[in-house]
């Protein structure tokens, strides 16, 4: 496997540091954004991790139409522009739709494929052409050797640098699962592989017109995830779950993040060590 370059100074793949993507679901607000990536850096820094800032500017598959789905493009964009000037951070944000691809790549240093969008030729293959870091999420409906046709649209651009995100699979109604096989699995397709320990214990649509989620499972999947080998770790975060505006069910506290990466980079470097 050779790591994937993110930025000048940071790599994800097997021999690199441990690349953590955190921040919060969706950007609420430019001060929240602030708080959060200011408050991760310093983490990082301190447990010398690399670090990338994470938010969306739209989350286009909310439960409900009438759920809260962010500033949109321009004024997404704006906010972690601002993010990556004043606090010297890379940045991944998600894209829906092909036509996005340019815009978001002058700013996001990685753009990530939605899991219900892991299958989408035009949209992989315009995400490829930006020659960003591409991070498809594995959907839930996807088995983790099937994400090498996914992997394949965006190499057949050219573009080598692609990663691979788990972020468990559907187990019934509202249930999803995760299955740690499938990270040795897609790491074998020759990419690097992150494990989303947010996402993985939420409980789509368990709340009638929102996802619900599981917190409490959190650091133990994430802690079994770094034992299996991952290149990165992928979570949501807020200073107050309970108030965030998008999957607060399943985010942990911003409080207690230097905890869980501090042991997460202990297992990782038992592990690579």
């Amino acid at each position: 496997m050779t790591p994937v370059r993110v930025t000048d100074t940071i790599s994800i793949g097997r021999g690199c540091p441990l690349l953590i993507m955190a921040g919060p679901c969706v950007i609420e607000s430019e001060a929240i954004c602030l708080e959060i990536a200011a408050k991760l850096k310093s983490v990082c820094q301190t447990l010398a991790l690399n670090y990338v800032f994470k938010a969306s500017f739209d989350k286009a598959n909310r439960t409900s139409v009438s759920s809260f789905r962010g500033p949109g493009l321009a004024e997404g964009l704006a906010i972690l522009g601002r993010i990556k000037r004043e606090l010297g951070l890379p940045i991944l944000t998600d894209i829906h739709e092909p036509d996005q691809a340019q815009a978001i790549a002058e700013v996001a240093d990685i753009i990530q494929i939605p899991a219900f969008l892991s299958r989408q030729t035009d949209l992989l293959v315009a995400t490829g052409r930006t020659g960003r870091v591409v991070n498809i999420k594995k959907g839930q409906f996807m088995a983790p050797e099937d994400m090498a046709n996914s992997v394949e649209k965006v190499r057949s651009t050219g573009n080598g640098k692609v990663t691979l995100t788990e972020r468990g699979s559907t187990f019934g109604y509202h249930n999803l699962v995760v299955d740690m096989r499938s990270l040795v699995t897609m790491a074998e397709l020759g990419v690097p592989v992150i494990f989303d320990c947010t996402h993985s214990v939420q409980l789509p649509g368990g709340n009638g017109t929102a996802s619900g989620g599981q917190r409490e499972f959190v650091f133990p999947l994430a802690r079994a995830a770094a034992a299996t080998g991952i290149h990165g770790l992928f979570a949501e975060t807020h200073p107050v779950p309970e108030k965030a505006l998008c999957d607060g069910a399943n985010s942990m506290p911003l409080e207690q993040m230097e905890r869980m990466l501090t042991s997460i980079k202990e297992i990782h470097h038992l592990v690579n060590h």
